[in-house]
């Protein structure tokens, strides 16, 4: 069976930073995509983060990029590193793994940013 977990989560003040990590079972993430989103309360879920395979190419919105970083750790473990986090960064982070037709969430680990 495969599971996506993700961990790390936290409460943290503004201008603090967290690492998230996203490690699978059952599966082999070398050849998948990866992605994190988080999803604010009250709103939709948006991608903060990608990797690409093989290749490794990753890309951000402009609302992160510069302070989050993805990276695969191994074939099966994925992190997102999260530096200067502000209010707006709070939400529930998911890692999602998908291609041609296969797709697996996490559960989510909740993100807190404040005073």
């Amino acid at each position: 069976q495969v599971q996506l977990v993700e961990s790390g989560g936290g409460l943290v003040q503004p201008g603090g930073s967290l690492l998230l990590s996203c490690v699978a079972t059952g599966v082999s993430l070398s050849s998948f995509p990866m992605r994190w989103y988080r999803q604010a309360p009250g709103k939709e879920r948006e991608y903060v983060a990608i990797s690409s395979a093989p290749s490794g190419v990753t890309n951000y919105p402009d609302s992160v990029r510069g302070r989050f970083t993805i990276a695969r750790v191994n074939e099966t473990m994925v992190t997102l590193q999260m530096n200067d986090l502000k209010p707006e960064d709070t939400g529930v982070y998911f890692c999602n793994a998908r291609k041609r037709g296969f797709e697996y969430w996490g559960q989510g680990t909740l993100v807190t940013v404040s005073t």
